[in-house]
């Protein structure tokens, strides 16, 4: 049974699967890693759910406040071996929850168009590509997404 907890970015599993997550995304961004890395510091994450199964850490997420009504999700990344098993959306249907608790009602986030998993599990799960945002405007790879909370 897959079990989410809320923590923040001091918990050491949540470091152990941002390692794992920047060497995949290392081999998928290529020669753009660098740019997107710069922007991926965990010490600004106060709001972090990672995914346990048998007490054992099996992916994670978080998201960092943007303007006054809404909240950029952050390191999503599920284990390879227990991809598309529900478990990244465990974990997204937390951050929105935690998100809507503390009275945001809208998400963005980024991802990149090589990582089609992402693409396709933010479609299903309710995100609409937006114009590119902030720092990713006129980035080629990059796909920005937008949900508004009901």
């Amino acid at each position: 049974m897959v079990i989410v907890s809320r923590t923040n970015s001091e918990n050491a599993d949540f470091k152990l699967l941002v390692k794992e997550l920047d060497a995949y995304l290392k081999i998928t961004d290529g020669d753009e890693h660098d740019f997107y890395n710069q922007f991926n510091n965990i010490n600004v994450l106060k709001h972090v759910v990672i995914a346990y199964q048998d007490l054992k850490p099996i992916g994670c997420g978080a998201f960092k406040v943007f303007g006054s009504r809404s909240i950029e999700i952050k390191r999503m990344y599920t284990k390879p071996e227990f991809r598309k098993s529900g478990v990244a959306a465990k974990i997204l249907f937390e951050l929105e929850k935690w998100s809507k608790e503390l009275d945001y009602d809208t998400a963005i986030l980024e991802t990149g168009k090589r990582q089609i998993e992402a693409v396709t599990f933010y479609k299903k799960n309710g995100y609409y590509i937006v114009p590119n945002y902030g720092q990713y405007i006129g980035m080629d790879n990059s796909l920005c997404f937008k949900k508004e909370f009901k």
